[in-house]
């Protein structure tokens, strides 16, 4: 498929449930799941203000898409790779975070980082960190967000300080289409969502006044996830004039998994296979998890924990404001005492 194929494609009347055997349906979300790839890459890729199209045809592809995905079966496609979801963020988003953290420009901090952010670790050790995050986190019905469907959402804001703890917390479950009501809400073993949370919710991409409230806050303060290219992913297909604010340099986003890869001394001992960046792992050597529980998947808790576990990490390496030359301070006494007392 080229580029105007993928156009014509979006552009196309669908008549909805018009295709019923599995042949027929699996085809047709290739062909959309395609097309996004090409739209999403071709609107990015283009100059600011000369795009040849608006990247609300990429939504609204995606959007047809979703109920083909559940004629065909969720389940079905747990294990068939999407297009759309992207691995990691690009270095130059990691870069901006960080810089943003700090109070420093972009090109200070990709000097140390060198090329494709290799030694962003570093940079992160050159300066303190300041500023109000905004964590944010979803729970879905897919890891694709061109497939499912956002359906609880956590936010909660926090001051980047050795004890500030977060606060105006928030969340809100957003309904599915009623055939889950049958066949139970997909991923229901990882998030523990069922039908009854779901119930007589407005779906997340009809619901008008949390999309703007959502676009306006992303824009006021950075956006901290773990693994933000998540979020970042589904915003992207989801909220109605993020991608448009991201590209405008609105948005700046700081990934709470990367930081976590980047200074965490431990995740480079551990075996990968363990998972020592994901979030529960992480949590439980700073001590902000008790051994004995486990991350609970639900927005506004993976949020709360997510924030206390980065201000732990931080406090661990004295990046806060004054952190660091308190700690060469006591650093220079214990040495000069134990000078004088030999």
């Amino acid at each position: 498929m080229n580029l105007a194929q993928a156009i014509e494609l979006a552009n196309a009347f669908a008549l909805p449930g018009f295709m019923t055997d599995d042949v027929a349906l699996d085809n047709e979300r290739r062909q959309n799941e395609e097309a996004i790839s090409l739209l999403a890459s071709a609107w990015w890729e283009a100059e600011a203000g000369s795009e040849p199209f608006s990247f609300d045809l990429v939504r609204q592809l995606a959007d047809r898409n979703r109920p083909v995905c559940d004629s065909y079966g969720m389940d079905r496609l747990r294990d068939v790779n999407g297009l759309n979801l992207a691995r990691s963020l690009p270095a130059r988003d990691l870069v901006h975070g960080v810089a943003w953290m700090q109070g420093r420009t972009d090109e200070e901090v990709a000097k140390t980082a060198g090329f494709e952010a290799r030694d962003l670790g570093i940079a992160y050790v050159e300066a303190p960190i300041s500023g109000t995050v905004c964590g944010f986190d979803i729970e879905t019905t897919s890891k694709d967000p061109d497939r499912g469907y956002i359906i609880n959402m956590g936010l909660a804001f926090m001051d980047l300080a050795p004890k500030a703890k977060p606060h105006d917390g928030h969340v809100a479950y957003f309904g599915i289409p009623g055939q889950y009501a049958q066949t139970g809400v997909p991923l229901t073993e990882i998030h523990h969502i069922t039908w009854d949370d779901l119930k007589g919710k407005r779906a997340f991409r009809d619901n008008r006044r949390a999309q703007e409230a959502l676009l306006a806050t992303f824009k006021a303060y950075p956006l901290m996830a773990h693994n933000a290219a998540f979020e970042d992913s589904w915003l992207m297909l989801h909220l109605d004039g993020y991608a448009e604010a991201r590209k405008a340099g609105q948005i700046v986003l700081i990934d709470s998994r990367d930081i976590c890869r980047r200074i965490d001394p431990d995740v480079r001992s551990l075996p990968r296979e363990s998972g020592p960046a994901t979030l529960e792992h992480w949590a439980r050597r700073r001590g902000t998890l008790a051994a004995g529980e486990n991350e609970r998947h639900l927005g506004l808790e993976d949020v709360d924990l997510m924030l206390r576990t980065v201000q732990a990490e931080f406090n661990e390496r004295n990046l806060f404001p004054g952190q660091r030359e308190k700690a060469e301070r006591e650093a220079k006494a214990k040495a000069s005492s134990r000078k004088k007392s030999s």
